[in-house]
């Protein structure tokens, strides 16, 4: 490829980027094609998020030069970057909560007549676009009713709107189905065909050869390399990212013993007119919970929690039945969740790292009601160790964490309570591949301890690596359970879509 300047869209050169106590980049350059789709990769930790904000607008960069579609780049604001032409679709989702589907999509140019908003055209504009991206939520919904699969799809639907010339998606695919992803990847294909840039980040490393022409890895805050995908594996991209090999850790461990019943749920009701859900997890075992987006299993295991009001239902944990209509009952009978929406649910953003990882059980670190420091630092500082959380202090927000690390300290917290269940709702959304080998060990670890682990997760292959069993929602029902030796994807997936053809047939 020439050098000539029109065959590159983006150049980043030497670009750095410090935060107090932390270098996020040193001295990254790379360039990214007109209408080609580039990805980026790197571990938790290695500078994409921070690359990604600078390209957005968030941050500016200490050091270097940034030039876009043959111009000087350096947008002071996420509004700036829009006008420029970079839209941003970001792993962490904000939609406007308390305006309607219709309006988050063409908020920022609203049809109007006579000078009022033309709702019907609003409506009507809005539906086409959700139709585009599958998205089967009515253009009057409050977003505040989506879930974060469903807002995910509607950020997609969103840059739709606008005629982007380099568009950013972090994570797209976290929380979506196979199907989903499906539908995702011929949108990204559209667009290149439009002339449009994409540049991908995932952790899902078998999808990026769908989506990518030329790959850059980060590590450690340093550019690596960048280089076309053809010719590159799995393995060889793993090993660029950690400089390391890694194997497979996603095989279940054989040796796993399951005794007991650590968690019983009968009749359970999300609601008055929901199905009823009864199912077990075992001392020792761990149990995964898949279905398609809208299935229920965020709704069923927030109503476990008592996160949401449940309507019906009996609870038992080691054999006893509990009384749990709270969070706060549910932690003090040793069931504790670790929701799929850390920054909104599981995390004090503007807290420490110590704070955060200690809050669930101040009794350990206070005597007469204050808090000894010494004590929590050392508390702090050794889940920090066994879980290898990034952080140059104990002392640091953890809003400057990476998104892994930030979901290491959401487990940490829960860890330091010493639960007798834990349920994790999409436990490695958003996490590297080498921090999910750390999160699985970890799983393993606690169910040697002979703890019960539920979890939900729309990464089939990761459920099948994992769980002794698997319990298939389907349209709020329990559509099947697979054991382990039965365990196939297209198994699954016939369960999972199995209410749905029900509904449709009458």
């Amino acid at each position: 490829m020439s050098d000539a300047p029109d065959d590159y869209i983006l150049k980043l050169e030497g670009i750095g980027k410090r935060f107090p106590g932390v270098v996020a980049l040193k001295d990254v350059s790379l360039r990214v094609g007109h209408g080609k789709g580039h990805v980026l990769l790197g571990e938790n930790g290695a500078g994409k998020s921070t690359l990604i904000n600078l390209l957005g607008g968030v941050f500016r960069p200490d050091d270097g030069h940034i030039s876009f579609d043959g111009k000087p780049y350096h947008p002071a604001s996420p509004l700036e970057a829009f006008k420029a032409g970079i839209r941003v679709i970001h792993q962490e989702l904000h939609p406007l909560s308390n305006l309607t589907v219709a309006e988050n999509l063409l908020f920022e140019h609203l049809p109007r007549r006579y000078g009022l908003v033309n709702y019907k055209e609003m409506n009507r504009r809005a539906a086409e676009l959700l139709a585009d991206v599958g998205l089967d939520v009515a253009p009057t919904t409050l977003a505040n009713r989506l879930s974060v699969a469903q807002l995910q799809l509607l950020e997609i639907a969103k840059a739709l709107c606008y005629e982007s010339k380099l568009l950013v998606l972090d994570e797209p695919t976290a929380t979506l189905t196979s199907k989903e992803v499906d539908r995702l990847f011929e949108i990204l294909k559209r667009l290149r065909g439009r002339g449009v840039t994409t540049l991908y980040i995932s952790h899902r490393l078998e999808e990026i050869f769908e989506v990518g022409d030329d790959v850059t890895v980060l590590r450690d805050g340093q550019h690596v390399i960048t280089r076309p995908l053809a010719g590159l594996t799995i393995p060889n991209i793993v090993e660029l990212m950690v400089g390391r090999t890694i194997a497979d850790h996603g095989v279940f461990r054989k040796d796993s013993v399951v005794s007991g019943e650590a968690l019983g749920v009968s009749g359970l009701k999300v609601t008055r007119h929901s199905p009823e859900l009864s199912f077990s997890v075992g001392k020792g075992e761990i149990v995964g919970i898949a279905g398609l987006v809208g299935s229920g299993r965020t709704e069923a295991v927030r109503a476990l929690f008592g996160a949401d009001v449940k309507a019906a239902g009996e609870i038992r944990i080691d054999g006893e039945l509990v009384s749990i209509h709270s969070p706060r009952q549910a932690v003090a009978a040793g069931l504790c969740l670790a929701t799929e929406d850390r920054k909104m649910q599981g995390l004090m953003l503007d807290m420490s790292c110590a704070q955060n990882t200690t809050i669930t059980d101040p009794a350990k670190i206070s005597r007469k009601g204050l808090i000894l420091r010494k004590v929590e630092d050392e508390h702090s500082q050794r889940l920090v160790r066994e879980l290898r959380i990034k952080t140059p202090s104990i002392r640091q927000a953890v809003r400057t964490f990476s998104g892994g690390n930030q979901q290491k300290v959401v487990i940490a917290k829960w860890l330091f309570r010493g639960p007798k269940v834990l349920i994790f709702d999409e436990p490695t959304r958003g996490i590297d591949v080498g921090a999910k080998v750390e999160i699985y060990e970890l799983l393993w670890k606690l169910a040697a301890e002979g703890k019960g682990i539920l979890v939900v997760s729309s990464d089939l292959p990761e459920l099948m690596g994992i769980c002794h069993r698997i319990i298939v929602l389907s349209n709020g029902k329990i559509a099947g359970e697979i054991a382990r030796e039965q365990f196939e994807e297209s198994s699954i997936l016939s369960l999972a879509y199995k209410e749905y053809s029900r509904v449709r047939e009458r």
